[in-house]
């Protein structure tokens, strides 16, 4: 006898005319089977955490069991995919279960990725192997632990069937949790046919939905772009001071709540490098790391070009009204970067003469090839112990001289002494992680999930729940890859 299962929906995208969806079931899988259930993110949700890992409940993540209050359904968007647009996108393997209020009041969408086909699907299978759906639940568990926004995964599962790649793998679906799914793709859609009607009533949506402060201000259109413009320069800051590379910042991958979304060919770099790629299919390096900002706000003035009829009337005024607003993202930007890489550096207030030194060090690591994460953590090392050639063994090649004076200025800056040395190793330690999601690992947790054995994807993500914390018990996670282990690629899994 199957336990009854209850989930409280309160569905207001839904409640949206037809144009922005269509409603339809998950396909049904054959043998759905739960590989790991987020039960802290479950208990914040207000979900029944012990029911849903029961059968029904797994059916129920799965999307074959239905509640009668859901109203599931896949959102339409389009969207520039490496600048090129493409009218029509949508959730070509999304299911949009429906959303959910949590413990602290905010809304929810609960959504499926690798559910089945729907009429987006384009030429696509709307399934997911296993490889992906285990990345994109370590990438974001991760980046919802170092602070960043994101979306988060609530359950991953097997769906029993197989799925052809370049091989046949193991199906799975990712149950993932987010703000909302609406992108500039989804304003994109409808402003590319002339719907200013429905590219208005979707502003509203997400002003009501996101943004209520704003809903009774004089051009609440100029504000919601500039609340967006806001969280993309701080989200795209905190990306930066990671290390993370997100690999397809289209249109249709940027959300108007500012979380991350879409972790597909993404990676977080090991050695330093401002033109580091590791998607593969981006040939170009349009993504790479360094360009993060810049494309950004190309994405943004995407966003400004749809909302131009509902700013004002008048286009010239239009224009010059937007122009005005994403001026403001590169020194938003500016300011939220040496804002993190300064407290990186343990430097209390960080000031804009501190780009400088930020700059020198990051340059030196650029030309002597250290690990992005362990030049920064092991800062604390030159504090506590002053160990600097130890330091120095990060770097191929190192110039000492230059390194000697660099660490000479960064003493000089936070001003060293004694009173004040087990505040900066604080603040160093809680601004650096010693532990991230290495793109070798990850590989590692994928294969050895395709052979059956979950033991290291579960480790991992133990490990990542503290990030910031040495733990011996987690050592083999903070060291970087061996030549052999080096991953030059990661791909999308679509």
């Amino acid at each position: 006898m199957k336990s009854e299962l209850s989930v409280d929906f309160n569905n207001s995208f839904a409640s949206l005319p037809k144009d922005f969806y269509v409603k339809m079931r998950p396909e049904i899988m054959p043998d759905l089977k739960l590989i790991k259930f987020n039960d802290s993110l479950g208990d914040l949700l207000g979900l029944p955490c012990k029911k849903l890992q029961e059968q029904n409940g797994i059916d129920f993540l799965g999307g074959k069991n239905i509640l009668t209050n859901q109203e599931p359904l896949a959102q339409v968007y389009a969207g520039h995919q490496f600048g090129n647009f493409v009218p029509q996108l949508g959730d070509g393997r999304a299911i949009l279960l429906g959303e959910v209020i949590d413990t602290n009041g905010n809304r929810n969408d609960i959504q499926l990725k690798g559910s089945g086909k729907t009429p987006f699907s384009r030429m696509g299978d709307g399934r997911s192997g296993l490889g992906p759906v285990l990345r994109e639940y370590i990438v974001s568990e991760a980046m919802f632990n170092f602070g960043i926004p994101t979306t988060r995964a609530l359950a991953a599962l097997y769906t029993g069937e197989k799925v052809v790649r370049e091989m046949p793998v193991p199906g799975a679906i990712l149950t993932r949790v987010a703000k909302s799914h609406v992108r500039i793709g989804t304003f994109e859609y409808f402003a590319r046919q002339g719907k200013t009607d429905k590219v208005k009533e979707l502003a509203n949506y997400v002003i009501n939905r996101h943004y209520p402060d704003i809903q009774n201000g004089p051009n609440k259109y100029c504000d919601l772009l500039e609340n967006v413009i806001k969280k993309q320069a701080f989200l795209v800051a905190k990306w930066m001071g990671v290390g993370f590379i997100h690999g397809v910042m289209n249109t249709d991958n940027m959300t108007l709540s500012g979380e991350t979304i879409d972790f597909g060919p993404c990676a977080f770099m090991d050695s330093f490098d401002l033109e580091k790629v590791y998607s593969s299919i981006d040939v170009q390096g349009r993504y790479r790391f360094s360009n993060q900002p810049y494309i950004a706000v190309w994405n943004l003035s995407r966003l400004a070009e749809t909302l131009l009829p509902l700013i004002d009337e008048n286009q010239t005024a239009a224009i010059k009204k937007a122009e005005h607003l994403l001026e403001i993202y590169l020194p938003l930007f500016t300011e939220h970067w040496i804002e993190i890489m300064g407290k990186k550096l343990g430097i209390k207030n960080p000031k804009t003469a501190d780009k400088a030194l930020i700059e020198s060090l990051l340059k030196n690591m650029q030309d002597g090839q250290s690990d992005f994460t362990l030049t920064f953590r092991k800062l604390s090392s030159l504090i506590d112990k002053n160990h600097e050639k130890d330091w120095f063994t990060l770097f191929s090649n190192p110039k000492k001289y230059e390194l000697t004076n660099w660490i000479t200025e960064w003493k000089n800056r936070i001003e060293l002494n004694d009173t004040n040395r087990p505040v900066i190793l604080d603040q160093i330690k809680t601004n650096n992680p010693c532990i991230i999601p290495r793109n070798h690992f990850i590989e590692r947790c994928i294969s050895e999930a395709l052979n059956g054995d979950l033991t290291l994807f579960h480790l991992l993500l133990k490990s990542l729940e503290t990030p910031y914390k040495d733990k011996p018990e987690f050592d083999e996670f903070t060291k970087p890859p061996k030549s052999n282990e080096i991953v030059h690629q990661t791909f999308c899994g679509t």
